[in-house]
């Protein structure tokens, strides 16, 4: 079992369409899939067709203790791909959970109690801020992918999060690993191209190999409850979410 977590300290840079499409190229290539909602905007919620409002059973209660993920689980649109939920109640867990002894820890301690064999692979959308909630996804998470535009501001802001990452790994999980992921690239803006290029330079080592270019296919799958290899199967961005699937199969050693 492998569990990633995808996270940025900025908003706007492709987080939950990157968890949700991702996750619908990995069960298409026969992987069993689990994505966990930890964002209180609740889009990847949303996404799969779930109102928020209505849910009986979510993350929120998972962390608190009341029931587990398998059973806060549901299936959605995508064969071989379940999700945990997220409730409006997520909005306010931050500060419940804060102070709470081991409070990072608690979705680490959900995930081992999954056990090996259900699923291939958890996906973690986390929330554009670095609280108990994030925590608790970098903490559970093997690999973090961190979405980033080329853009100025995307830049800086990315390096001051790997800051951050590394504290992390170096104080609650050692074996966290991240990798950077080019998301909404527009081959027109020169810009784009310029702070790409410095990307690889400066980090080579961790940036994914795959570029998810702008797509407006990306943005109308969700309002479909459809991830964008269903939507628009044929697409550029179907395409790409495909390429880093594989990307991240061929290099699971």
């Amino acid at each position: 079992m492998r569990t990633i977590a995808i996270s940025n300290q900025k908003g706007g840079v492709a987080k939950t369409t990157t968890c949700f499409s991702l996750g619908a190229c990995l069960a298409e290539m026969q992987q069993n899939v689990l994505l966990i909602d930890l964002d209180p905007q609740a889009h990847l919620t949303i996404s799969v067709g779930l109102n928020p409002e209505t849910i009986r059973r979510a993350v929120d209660d998972v962390l608190l203790g009341y029931t587990s993920l398998l059973s806060a689980s549901r299936e959605s649109p995508v064969q071989g791909m379940d999700i945990v939920p997220a409730s409006r109640m997520l909005a306010v867990l931050d500060k419940v959970l804060y102070g709470r002894p081991g409070y990072q820890f608690h979705l680490r301690k959900e995930l081992e109690a999954l056990g090996e064999g259900l699923y291939n692979f958890i996906l973690i959308d986390c929330p554009p801020s670095l609280g108990t909630l994030t925590l608790n996804g970098l903490v559970a998470a093997d690999m973090l992918i961190i979405p980033v535009q080329c853009d100025y501001y995307a830049a800086q802001s990315l390096y001051r999060f790997i800051k951050l990452v590394r504290q992390i790994r170096e104080k609650m999980n050692p074996r966290l690993v991240y990798r950077v992921l080019v998301t909404m690239y527009d081959r027109r803006n020169k810009i784009c191209k310029v702070i790409h290029e410095q990307m690889q330079r400066g980090l080579n080592n961790v940036l994914l190999n795959t570029i998810i270019e702008v797509d407006t296919k990306l943005r109308e799958s969700p309002a479909f409850s459809q991830p964008v290899t269903l939507y628009a199967p044929n697409t550029r961005g179907s395409r790409q979410y495909r390429a880093l699937a594989r990307e991240l199969m061929d290099n699971a050693g």
